[in-house]
Parts: C-alpha cells; sequence; structure tokens
C-alpha cells in the first residue's frame, strides 16, 4: 500500500471517527484539517470537493459491513443466523459504539455525481458487494416467492438504524434485538424458522463487550 493509499484511509478513519453520536454529516474538509493535523493542501488533494469526502467515508462504512459480514460467516454456519447477528451488530455498533448511520445520506445519485469518478465507482462498488452478500444469505436461508425480499429487508434496516438512533434504547435492551430478529424474519418470509432467544443474544452481547 502507498504512503497516498494509507493517509487516504488514516483521514477517512479519522472522519469516521469524528462523525461518531452525529445525527448529519456535519463534516467538512475544513474540519478534517484540524481533526487530523495534516495540512490543508493535502486534505484538499485527497478530497477535491465536500462530496468526495462524503462518498470515502460512505466507502468505508460498507467495506467495513462486508469484512464483519464475512468475519460472522466464521462465527455462524446457519444463514439465518448468520443474518440475523450480523445485523444486530450493525444495530449494536449504533447503540453502543454511537457508530454515524451512513444510510441517512448513502446512496444518493446527487452526490455521487458532484464526487469524481474514482470516488463515486469505489462507493458503487462497495454498496453492490455488501448488498450481493446480503443477497446471498437469503437466498441460503430459502426461496421465498411473490416479492424482492432484498429490497424490502435493506429497506427496513435503514429506517430501523435511523429510528434506533435517532430513539434513546439502552446499548443492552435485550427487547431491542430480540424484536429486530423476529421483524427481520417476517419480512423475509421465513417466520416458520427458529430465531436466537433473549438468552442467546445476551450472551452474544455479553461477547461483544468482552472482544472491545
Amino acid at each position: 500500500m502507498s504512503s497516498w493509499e494509507q493517509r487516504a484511509n488514516y483521514l477517512v478513519t479519522v472522519a469516521q471517527r469524528c462523525l461518531k453520536g452525529h445525527k448529519t454529516f456535519g463534516l467538512c474538509r475544513s474540519h478534517l484539517v484540524k481533526a487530523s493535523q495534516i495540512s490543508k493542501g493535502t486534505v484538499y488533494n485527497h478530497f477535491p470537493s465536500e462530496a468526495d469526502l462524503v462518498v470515502a467515508v460512505a466507502t468505508a462504512e460498507f467495506r467495513d459491513f462486508l469484512a464483519q459480514a464475512q468475519e460472522d460467516q466464521k462465527v455462524h454456519p446457519n444463514p439465518l443466523q448468520l443474518f440475523l447477528y450480523h445485523h444486530c451488530w450493525r444495530m449494536r455498533e449504533v447503540l453502543c459504539n454511537d457508530r454515524f448511520v451512513i444510510s441517512r445520506i448513502m446512496p444518493n445519485t446527487e452526490i455521487l455525481e458532484q464526487a469524481g469518478e474514482f470516488y463515486s465507482a469505489a462507493f458503487n462498488k462497495a454498496f453492490a458487494d455488501y448488498n450481493d452478500w446480503n443477497q446471498r444469505v437469503m437466498d441460503a436461508i430459502g426461496p421465498v416467492e411473490g416479492y424482492d425480499r432484498g429490497t424490502l429487508v435493506r429497506s427496513f434496516v435503514r429506517g430501523s438504524l435511523i429510528n434506533i438512533d435517532d430513539g434513546d434504547t439502552e446499548c443492552c435492551d435485550l427487547g431491542v434485538y430480540h424484536q429486530y430478529c423476529y421483524a427481520l424474519t417476517q419480512l423475509m418470509g421465513h417466520s416458520d424458522k427458529r430465531i436466537p432467544s433473549r438468552d442467546e443474544l445476551g450472551q452474544w452481547l455479553n461477547q461483544m463487550r468482552e472482544a472491545a
């Protein structure tokens, strides 16, 4: 990895840290200069426009989601359990780690059109790769005829993360995770399948806390 790529990754990491706990993407390149202690010229060379910064952060977020999903596969061989625990992880990231909900603003056609070709192409690939993973896991859970489960579930996940971020839910509220698993399973058309119990979700949350 070149020093240019390393610096770009560092700047995106700083941007992600700055966005923690925020409800809007209020971070600008000028803010990133101060937060990163890197010169204005260097930051602006990496991100020629504000849209480039937004898209670069969004790309990193979806790459992170996919990386976590691939790690989750090593632990949960059952596709339904894999899908549910992975999306509970995303919810926990918001509730416990104040992670910015990137789905509030991306994907966004207007922002992508304002960004440079390099950044927009990288985002489109990261977003498509993550959605493909979700679709493959849903296909492995079992076919359900009659509607586009992928689009429905994706919209539900987006809305749920925004709503949970806007509320005052406790990080370890087992009821929230259990209801989330129930709702996802229903939307996928697999109400007959067993979801994680509250006790199992509690054990999972403890493991996440210990690992952190």
